[in-house]
């Protein structure tokens, strides 16, 4: 059994860590968060202490790596803009890290990453539960299995609403959060480059606060890509059903079926890097270069292969 402790407890995502710490046979000693009330703990681990103040938290870690009940791993939930913060203190206290993706913002977090790990033998992993999709494992099977000379044309589209509260949160700022291509579409452009190899060159035809689309050459693939926050983008016919969601990619015109299937993956996530596996600061690196620079490339607009939406 490992011992977990985790932060952001009061986050939307930190119950699925919570499944899966519980899942996975291990149990978690302590949490952290600025909300205080964290009735969720109570469905998992209420034997777990709390803290409000993460120094506090902080000084709980490290007195258990001196006994016997020593924190194995902190799971890091919390906002996105305080991940490499949260890392450090977690590799600096004896503690692997596991952290929601996007594993941090900034190429310099991930130097910094890099030598701690060097520093203090400690690992990090991040959440990239794509990979583990059995639909887009068959995918990427189904790719590797073509003629490697073939150059594949996708659509991909992922649109999942927001209501105002969102602009007035860190979410809302794109130096907190890394703006909507990192916020919401790290883990497609990640899934992407998994399957149809490293970027080749990228245009961006539109970023703006609630949507951005463009377009990359991968080694084997064309994508038009278009990400929104914008329950108006939302194609009309699934707005009429009361969708507030909507993903598609279409590899040569052919619809990729992956709404479903998104429950356990949390879970799988967590046995992979139990069991020797996970995705760690190598895997992450490309996508959190490929997301900076997007959000610091000038939009061309309207012009050259752009995606459909973008009419």
């Amino acid at each position: 059994m490992k011992n977990f402790a985790l932060i952001g407890s009061a986050g939307f995502i930190a119950e699925r860590h919570m499944r899966a710490v519980k899942e996975t046979g291990n149990r978690i000693l302590a949490a952290t968060d600025r909300f205080d009330v964290m009735g969720r703990m109570d469905s998992f681990f209420p034997d777990a202490e709390f803290f409000l103040d993460e120094k506090n938290f902080a000084q709980y870690i490290h007195k258990q790596q001196n006994i016997s009940n020593k924190i194995d791993f902190v799971s890091i939930c919390s906002p996105n803009y305080l991940h490499a913060a949260h890392i450090e203190m977690a590799m600096q206290n004896g503690a692997n890290a596991i952290c929601e993706k996007p594993l941090v913002l900034y190429p310099d977090d991930i130097a910094k990453i890099e030598e701690l790990e060097s520093e203090t033998g400690k690992k990090v992993f991040t959440v990239l539960q794509l990979r583990l999709h059995t639909a887009i494992i068959a995918l990427k099977q189904k790719i590797e299995s073509a003629d490697p000379n073939k150059i594949f044309d996708i659509d991909l589209t992922y649109i999942t609403s927001r209501g105002k509260w969102y602009h007035q949160s860190w979410k809302g700022d794109s130096s907190k959060s890394g703006g909507v291509a990192t916020n919401i579409g790290i883990h497609f452009f990640d899934m992407l480059c998994w399957i149809f190899g490293d970027v080749k060159s990228s245009i961006v035809h539109a970023y703006e606060a609630d949507k951005a689309a463009g377009f990359l050459q991968l080694e084997r693939a064309r994508v038009r890509w278009y990400l929104s926050l914008d329950v108006n983008d939302i194609p009309l016919a699934a707005r009429d059903n009361g969708a507030r969601t909507y993903r598609s990619i279409s590899v040569e015109g052919e619809e990729i079926e992956f709404s479903d299937g998104f429950t356990n993956l949390h879970t799988e996530t967590y046995r992979n890097i139990l069991t020797g596996g996970g995705f760690g600061i190598n895997v992450a690196k490309p996508c959190i270069l490929l997301t900076h620079q997007l959000r610091n490339t000038k939009p061309l607009g309207r012009s050259g292969d752009f995606h459909p939406f973008l009419k």
